[in-house]
């Protein structure tokens, strides 16, 4: 496979680092240095305002200079995914303290990354290239649900479905954000502006079962939905593990 190969260049790159020049100066930038930029650059403005152009302006040089580190936006983007899902020490002592414990600090830990880069969700991740980070991510993720009755593929399929959940309550989080900055009206002047119709609505008779609900109803928070939907999971979880232990453990692989 070519050197020039995009996928054999981000490789190299996050297994191996720069190459040493093989004579002349010694590279004014390190690679841990360019990617920190198009992570701030791509924190503060998404990924669609993420060039090459845009980062070598901030890192002071020219952008033909830049393509010598990094051959395109491809594998800067690779470069950058890899060092935000770095596994947290918390996260990597929460083994011991039990597999739905474990399950519960990944959520969470999870739902903190993608609000810290919202570009991440941006990104398609369904064939991610592996570096360092994310293997040992992943290789913390199988120990911290080693003891499970599930086979190796199930415990695939668990880190799936919970990511899922994760990036499914985090992107309806931020839309909600957006849409409030875009419409310049907060939640209560959107709901207020709204009620007249919807009283009549439901005075009419035509909506029986919304007329009931309580006043609170809707009152829930982004917080509140993720745990609700994150118990109601790990109950699932638990419910099949003790079904299975019942049976006489964990069924053929």
């Amino acid at each position: 496979m070519s050197d020039q190969n995009p996928l054999a260049k981000s490789l190299q790159l996050l297994w191996e680092g720069l190459p040493e020049p093989e004579k002349g100066p010694k590279p004014k930038l390190r690679l841990e240095q360019i990617v920190a930029a198009g992570i701030d650059l791509a924190d503060a403005d998404g990924l669609e305002a993420l060039s090459m152009r845009r980062l070598a302006e901030k890192l002071g040089v020219g952008t033909m200079s830049l393509y010598r580190y990094v051959p395109s936006k491809n594998e800067l983007l690779n470069l950058m995914l890899d060092t935000v899902v770095g596994p947290s020490h918390t996260r990597m002592t929460s083994p011991r303290l039990g597999w739905r414990e474990f399950l519960a600090i990944t959520a969470h830990e999870g739902r903190q990354l993608y609000l810290a880069h919202p570009w991440t969700l941006q990104a398609n991740w369904s064939r991610p290239v592996l570096g360092p980070n994310s293997v040992a991510d992943l290789d913390l993720f199988m120990t911290g649900v080693k003891e499970l009755p599930l086979s190796d593929r199930e415990k695939m399929n668990l880190a799936t479905v919970l990511d899922s959940h994760v990036m499914g309550a985090v992107r309806q989080e931020l839309l909600w954000q957006k849409a409030a900055a875009e419409s310049d009206m907060t939640d209560e002047e959107f709901w207020t502006y709204q009620l007249p119709t919807l009283e009549r609505a439901m005075e009419s008779g035509r909506f029986p079962t919304l007329a009931q609900l309580s006043e609170d109803t809707f009152d829930g928070t982004n917080e509140e939905t993720f745990e609700f939907g994150l118990d109601l999971l790990l109950d699932g979880v638990e419910e099949e593990i003790q079904r299975r232990l019942a049976q006489g453990g964990a069924d053929s692989a």
